[in-house]
């Protein structure tokens, strides 16, 4: 096994190591959803944990423990852990109110609103085609939602909508941290941290009594959550970005096979043509970056 690894070019390992982290995504949102009906504030608490832990451990075990969390990069770190605390929250709520595929897809348009913010507030011009890109994957994203009259019908995937809106701008503080030199353990364990501190008074006042078997999956979700973090870390420094990005799509497969069986779960067809659009549109984008980085480097 060894030796097939370390005969494997950068970029395949960064592909073995994006489908781990889809892999361990998925299984997160599956814990998620068999820890029953729990509130999702109390489910993001003990991921958090988990999470915390495995962050700590990693960044006690590097060379840069002391290099973390630059006074000039709290303000930052601070809007990236609220944003995803309130990212986590929403998808959560939407893993437990939709089948897990429909959270997954719509999860997975949070690529398309980092390239909107990045454009915003990091300066990075988005062009013609990633812009129709955006235009196309959220108009995938009405085929999965149903909009309807009927609000209550729609409202976990606009909750899951909003979900990825805020994932997007805590990945596009990411991209700012990264920037600056911040360690990814750090980047991780301040957001775990924080994220388990600011739902803490709501815990301490509606903490709903667990069963063994409810805090053991609840603890296997952040053990799942860990796996998928670290592994799209590990993917991205072993190759970069537009040229593995697309296959972290393969968690709405994942989900999809894992929903079936586990839950008897499946898409209907207007959530089928809204999964092609968005995969298919990732997969154009996915090659136009491609594209348009050979050319920047010729």
């Amino acid at each position: 096994m060894k030796r097939l690894f370390s005969s494997m070019s950068p970029t395949a390992m960064g592909i073995c190591c994006i489908l781990l982290s889809a892999l361990g995504f998925a299984l997160m949102n599956v814990f998620v959803k068999l820890a029953g009906d729990l509130p999702s504030v109390q489910k993001a608490f003990f991921r958090n944990v988990v999470a915390a832990a495995v962050a700590g451990a990693m960044l006690w075990r590097s060379s840069s423990p002391k290099n973390c969390w630059k006074k000039s990069n709290l303000p930052l770190l601070v809007l990236r852990a609220s944003l995803g605390t309130a990212g986590l929250l929403c998808n959560y709520y939407a893993v437990d109110h939709l089948i897990l595929s429909d959270a997954s897809i719509i999860n997975k348009l949070t690529p398309f609103f980092v390239i909107i913010f990045s454009a915003l507030f990091l300066g990075e011009r988005a062009d013609r085609a990633q812009k129709l890109g955006v235009a196309a994957a959220f108009g995938g994203c009405l085929f999965i939602v149903h909009p309807s009259l009927d609000f209550s019908a729609v409202f976990p995937s606009v909750i899951g909508l909003l979900g990825a809106c805020f994932s997007g701008a805590a990945y596009t503080c990411v991209r700012g941290l990264s920037k600056r030199g911040e360690p990814g353990a750090a980047i991780v364990l301040f957001f775990s941290l924080f994220s388990c501190l600011a739902v803490l008074p709501w815990i301490a006042f509606h903490y709903v009594p667990m069963t063994l078997s409810q805090l053991g999956t609840l603890l296997l979700a952040g053990c799942a959550a860990s796996v998928g973090q670290f592994g799209v870390t590990a993917a991205y420094s072993f190759a970069p970005a537009k040229e593995i990005s697309v296959f972290d799509y393969s968690q709405v497969l994942f989900s999809a096979v894992l929903g079936f069986f586990l839950f008897a779960q499946l898409p209907d067809l207007w959530s089928l043509v809204g999964y092609a659009i968005i995969i298919g549109t990732a997969i154009l984008l996915f090659r136009h970056n491609l594209q348009a980085g050979e050319k920047t480097a010729s």
